[in-house]
């Protein structure tokens, strides 16, 4: 049975997008299943924004085909294990879950690395260069998350 693995973050057009194509980029996708969503449906319908395409591609990951949508109830019950980017999506996450056993799957992404960061920051509003940090971030917890997938 594969594992499924959520990414979430506010609009799913910056942060989740990048962290579902680079934990897609890192394991066996016949094992795990991974997907992004966004606490907000603010963009429902279009494609990750283009400075987090533009970012991926430079490593080899192509996140163009994805399709932004919002978080759903459901969800809690379908994926295994969410990550949230920062805590205010932490809490719209946690706000959703029914029970103590959805709220467990519930988890900051920068909580798989000790790197002393505890959100990835939201870089719609930021230059090209905190995408790039954006990425850094996130290809790092990934790793890690990866790891402990395959184990």
């Amino acid at each position: 049975m594969k594992t499924k693995v959520l990414m979430v973050c506010l609009g799913n057009i910056c942060r989740s997008p990048l962290a579902e194509g680079i934990l897609k980029n890192k394991v066996d996708t016949s094992m795990v299943f991974v997907d992004s969503a966004g606490t907000g449906g603010y963009h429902i319908g279009n494609p990750p924004d283009s400075r987090s395409i533009a970012v991926a591609r430079k490593y080899g990951i192509d996140i163009s085909n994805q399709i932004c949508r919002k978080l759903t109830a459901a969800d809690l019950e379908e994926f295994d294990v969410i990550y949230a980017m920062d805590k205010s999506n932490y809490g719209n996450i946690i706000g959703l879950s029914k029970n103590k056993e959805q709220a467990r799957k519930v988890k900051l992404l920068l909580s798989e690395v000790k790197t002393g960061d505890v959100e990835v920051p939201d870089p719609y509003y930021d230059s090209v260069d905190g995408f790039e940090k954006v990425f850094q971030m996130i290809d790092a917890a990934c790793g890690e998350i990866a790891k402990k997938l395959s184990e």
